[in-house]
């Protein structure tokens, strides 16, 4: 498997990078152990570049009471709205279910709101942000992907998909969320710490260069299904500590291997192949 191959080069003395982030000498436990990080402790810890301003994580000073408002109350009428049109215009069993569906829609949105506010926040803000032309905005995909790749390959995550997006010409990258690739499992401690790293890793790479993040919501909802996955129920406050934890730990990832970093950028910005990438990271090229 990919995961074994890379292990054999890490023990040959071929690569030594995979893995980095969490192997410890002489024992199987996993370095990336979560710690208690506060907002206040995130901003000082990384030069003052990520906030909750920037990352969108308890971020909502830019958005008021009334915006949380109006959108609830729009989410709501508008899944009702969806709700009775279907049971008018559909089939009568078709319609059920839909209506049931379109139902969900608040409590999710409720749910999401309740326990990290801040992906609504960022959401609200990145509505209302000005639109970026052709050129910025591929070269801030190109650093978010490039944080995620740098990050997940050093937290031992095995790739699950890499390939060129039909939306943007930028090759994007998926990891599966953990070594063993079973879909479905329940998540241990160390997975939902290398996978609260590799989630926070592309908003990080975005506020180093460009001072905030602007794509980063779907990799806060893919952290917050992450959670729900966990052996152990791990409640808001927690999640909330776990995500700023992330953050503190893949900015000083990037950070380290600042250099490997930039080269994997510019890997994306040309769409360089997976083995490439691996290669620019193990300083092969």
């Amino acid at each position: 498997s990919q995961t074994t191959a890379l292990d054999k080069l890490v023990q040959t003395g071929d690569f030594s990078l995979w893995k980095s982030a969490v192997r410890r000498a002489g024992s199987d436990m996993s370095m990336l152990v979560p710690f208690p990080v506060s907002l206040g402790n995130l901003e000082s810890r990384t030069d003052g570049k990520v906030t909750g301003e920037s990352l969108g994580v308890g971020g909502e000073g830019d958005v008021k009471f009334e915006d949380f408002q109006d959108l609830t109350v729009a989410v709501v009428l508008g899944s009702t709205l969806l709700g009775i049109l279907s049971l008018a215009v559909l089939p009568p069993n078709v319609g059920a279910t839909f209506t049931y569906l379109f139902a969900l829609i608040p409590i999710g949105f409720i749910g999401i709101g309740s326990t990290s506010p801040g992906i609504i926040a960022a959401a609200i803000v990145g509505a209302r942000s000005t639109k970026e032309d052709d050129e910025t905005r591929r070269e801030r995909i190109c650093r978010h992907e490039a944080g995620h790749f740098l990050c997940g390959y050093m937290c031992g995550l095995p790739v699950k998909e890499y390939s060129i997006s039909p939306d943007t010409g930028v090759a994007c990258v998926e990891f599966h969320t953990s070594s063993t690739s079973v879909a479905g499992r329940e998540l241990g401690d160390d997975e939902i710490s290398a996978l609260s790293v590799v989630a926070m890793s592309g908003s990080v790479a975005e506020i180093m260069e460009y001072g905030k993040a602007k794509g980063g919501e779907n990799d806060l909802l893919e952290l917050q299904n992450c959670f729900a996955k966990s052996k152990e129920f791990i409640g808001a406050a927690k999640q909330q500590e776990i995500t700023r934890w992330g953050a503190l730990t893949s900015y000083g990832l990037i950070k380290a291997n600042l250099n490997k970093y930039e080269g994997l950028v510019n890997a994306f910005k040309a769409n360089k192949s997976l083995s490439d990438c691996v290669a620019i990271i193990e300083g092969s090229v």
